[in-house]
C-alpha cells in the first residue's frame, strides 16, 4: 500500500518538524536493499522504518530486521504490517547497537531512510559504534551524502568526509528523485554506501583528539592549517613532525596525512619537557 493511502487510512499525517518524508516507490526500494547485500543469516538494523515500505523490502530478502522507529504514531502500524519484524520505539541518535550486537553474537548491517536535519548526529553515533557495523546503508540529502564520499582536494571534502573515510569505504549507491516520497523533500536524496574497514585506514592515538583537530582544521576552510590550528597547543611543531607544510589547506590533506598529524601531537606531548 502507498505511503498516502496507508497514512489516510490511519488517520495520519507526516510529521514536517521531525523530517517525515516517506519512500513507497518499489523499484526504488528493491534497489536499496539489494546495496544492503544481506540474507538469510544476516541481522539488519532499519533506523527511522516510518510505515515499513523499506523494511519489507529488507525482511523480503530473509534477513532478520530489527525496526527503529521513535515516532509512537507509526510503531503500531510496523507491528500490524509487518508481524515477523522486531519493532523497537527508540531514537536512532540513542540506539544501543552494541547491545544489538552483543544479543545477536554478530555484526549488524545498518540501513535507514534518515531524517536530514538528523544525519550529521546519526552518523556521529554511527562512528562511535562502528565496532558493532559491518555495512551501512544511508538515504541522506544529496549534498551530505556526496560530501561525505568526495576525495581530497575539492569542496565537498570535509570533516564527515575524514571521519567517515577513516572507518570506511564511502561510496554513492543510487541517487533518488523527489517524487519517490511523500510528501516529496524539497531536496534529491542519494544513498550512501559505508563498507565498515575491518582496522581504521591510519592509526590514531586518541580518536577524540583525531576529532577535534579535523574539525579545527575545516572550521575555517579559507585559511591555512596553520591559521586554523594555532590555537591548539603543539600544533606547528606536529606539522613539522607529520611534514605537512602549514601553507596546505584542510581540504587538500587526506585521511592519512591528518592521521600522521594527530600522532604528531602525541609524539609533542610526550616529547615536551
Amino acid at each position: 500500500m502507498k505511503p498516502a493511502e496507508l497514512l489516510r487510512r490511519h488517520g495520519l499525517r507526516p510529521k514536517k518538524e521531525w523530517g517525515q518524508n516517506f519512500l513507497g516507490d518499489e523499484g526504488v526500494l528493491t534497489a536499496l536493499a539489494a546495496l544492503a547485500r544481506v540474507g538469510p543469516g544476516d541481522a539488519v538494523v532499519e533506523l527511522g522504518a516510518g510505515l515499513g515500505h523499506f523494511t519489507r523490502a529488507l525482511a523480503a530478502t530473509g534477513a532478520q530486521v530489527i525496526a527503529v522507529e521513535r515516532d509512537r504514531e507509526l510503531a503500531p502500524i510496523l507491528r500490524a504490517e509487518l508481524p515477523g519484524v522486531e519493532v523497537v520505539e527508540a531514537d536512532a541518535k540513542s540506539f544501543d547497537l552494541r547491545a544489538v550486537a552483543r544479543r545477536l553474537g554478530k555484526r549488524v548491517v545498518l540501513c535507514g531512510n534518515l531524517p536530514y536535519h538528523l544525519s550529521s548526529p546519526i552518523l556521529f553515533h554511527l562512528l562511535d559504534q562502528r565496532d558493532a557495523v559491518s555495512r551501512a546503508v544511508l538515504l541522506l540529502q544529496r549534498e551530505v551524502a556526496e560530501r561525505i564520499a568526495a576525495p581530497p582536494g575539492g569542496r565537498d571534502y570535509g570533516l564527515l568526509s575524514v571521519l567517515v573515510q577513516h572507518v570506511a569505504e564511502a561510496s554513492i549507491g543510487l541517487s533518488v528523485p523527489r517524487h519517490a516520497f511523500t510528501p516529496p523533500p524539497e531536496v534529491e536524496s542519494r544513498a550512501l554506501v559505508l563498507q565498515m574497514l575491518e582496522h581504521p585506514r591510519a592509526e590514531v592515538r586518541e580518536e577524540q583528539r583525531f576529532r577535534a583537530l579535523v574539525k579545527a582544521a575545516f572550521s575555517q576552510r579559507r585559511k591555512t592549517l596553520w591559521n586554523a590550528l594555532k590555537n591548539m597547543p603543539g600544533a606547528r611543531e606536529a606539522l613539522a613532525a607529520a611534514a605537512i607544510d602549514p601553507q596546505r589547506r584542510a581540504e587538500t590533506l587526506s585521511v592519512e596525512e591528518f592521521a600522521a598529524v594527530e600522532r604528531s601531537f602525541g609524539d609533542t606531548i610526550r616529547n615536551s619537557p
